[in-house]
C-alpha cells in the first residue's frame, strides 16, 4: 500500500530537551492513523514539523511524496491541519471566516460559496452562518474549524485533539465526519488523548513516549498481544480488600473499580477456579463475574511504562 507520509530519523531538540528522539513511521494513504502519547511526549512537535510549522534538526519528512523541507508549498496544498489551540476569525461571521479560507487556498467562488453551503449543512451550522464566531459556544467554533480545514478538499487531514473538551453530541459528530470523509479517500493523522476515541476510529496507531515510538501497530493487535494485561472483574455480596485477592495465584496486580475488584491475570481460567474457592472459604456471593481484554488505555499504560526515560 502506498504511503501518505512517511518520517524518517525524525529529531527535534530545543536546548537540552529532545522533544523528538530519531523517529520513523509511516502512514497508509487513507487509514486514520492515531499518534498517541502523554503530554510532552512529542505529539504536537512532531506534527508542527509534518506541517511544515517548524524545521527539523535532523531527518526527513513527506507527504505524498513531497518533502516537507524540500517542497513545503507543494506539501502545505494538499494538508489541512486542525491544531489543539486553534480558533476562527471571531469578528467575522461563519461564513465569512470559510470565504476567506477558500480564498487564501484559491478555491475559485463558485466552488467554495458550494463547499461553504454543503459543510456548514453537515455541521448543523448553516442557520447560523452570518452570525459572528464571537458568539459561538466552544462546540459551535470547533465544528466551524474542522468545515474551514475542509473547505480546500485536503488529501490528508491532520487534527490535534478535535474532539477535547466537548459535548457528547459535538464529539460524536466530529466523529463520524472524520470516518466519513476517510471513507471518502482522505488520509487522516489524529493526535489525541482520548483512547477510546482512537479505539474506534484509528486503522493503526504509534504510541510516543519522550520523544521516542513505543510501537505502531492496529488497537486490537495491541490489545491482543498484550496477554499479562488481561483480567477478571469480581464483586461480591459483602466488602472484600482488594489486596487481599492479590495473594490468589496467577494474579500480578488487583484495582478496585467501583463496587468490583479488578485482577489482572494472564491465566483467566485459574483465577476464576480460585475466586470460587475463595467465596466458598468466606461464605461470600459472587453477584457478578466477568473475563475483560485489556482495554487501549491499559496497553498504552504499559508501553509508557515500559518505554519510559531512559
Amino acid at each position: 500500500m502506498e504511503s501518505a507520509i512517511e518520517v524518517k530519523d525524525l529529531a527535534k531538540n530545543y536546548g537540552e530537551i529532545t522533544a523528538v528522539d530519531h523517529i520513523s513511521f509511516e502512514v497508509r494513504k487513507g487509514e486514520i492513523f492515531g499518534f498517541l502519547g502523554p503530554n510532552g511526549a512529542g505529539k504536537t512537535t512532531t506534527i508542527r514539523i509534518l506541517t511544515g510549522v517548524i524545521r527539523p534538526d535532523s531527518g526527513t519528512a513527506t507527504i505524498m511524496g513531497y518533502n516537507v523541507l524540500k517542497e513545503p508549498l507543494k506539501a502545505k496544498q494538499i494538508i489541512s491541519v486542525v491544531p489543539e489551540m486553534a480558533n476562527a476569525y471571531i469578528d467575522l461571521t461563519a461564513w465569512q471566516n470559510l470565504m476567506l479560507i477558500g480564498e487564501l487556498y484559491g478555491v475559485p467562488k463558485k466552488e467554495r460559496q458550494e463547499t461553504a453551503r454543503h459543510l456548514l449543512k453537515e455541521f448543523g451550522l448553516y442557520e447560523r452562518r452570518n452570525h459572528l464566531v464571537r458568539g459561538f459556544s466552544k462546540g459551535m467554533k470547533q465544528k466551524l474549524i474542522l468545515c474551514m480545514a475542509l473547505m480546500t478538499e485536503p488529501q490528508v487531514l491532520f487534527l490535534d485533539e478535535p474532539t477535547s473538551g466537548l459535548d457528547v453530541e459535538s464529539a460524536r459528530l466530529i466523529r463520524d465526519t472524520i470516518r466519513r470523509y476517510n471513507e471518502d479517500g482522505t488520509t487522516v493523522f489524529l493526535s489525541t488523548h482520548n483512547m477510546q476515541e482512537a479505539n474506534k476510529l484509528c486503522d493503526r496507531i504509534a504510541i510516543i513516549n519522550y520523544g521516542k515510538i513505543a510501537t505502531v501497530d492496529s488497537p486490537e493487535n495491541l490489545r491482543m498481544e498484550s496477554s499479562s494485561l488481561k483480567s477478571v472483574e469480581v464483586s461480591f455480596n459483602k466488602p472484600v480488600l482488594a489486596n487481599e485477592l492479590s495473594k490468589i495465584l496467577n494474579v500480578t496486580e488487583t484495582k478496585k473499580i467501583g463496587d468490583k475488584i479488578r485482577l489482572y491475570t494472564n491465566k483467566p481460567h485459574n483465577v476464576i477456579n480460585s475466586l470460587m474457592d475463595y467465596t466458598r472459604s468466606k461464605s461470600l456471593m459472587i453477584v457478578s463475574l466477568n473475563t475483560l481484554a485489556p482495554t487501549l488505555e491499559d496497553v498504552f499504560i504499559k508501553l509508557t511504562k515500559e518505554h519510559g526515560k531512559d
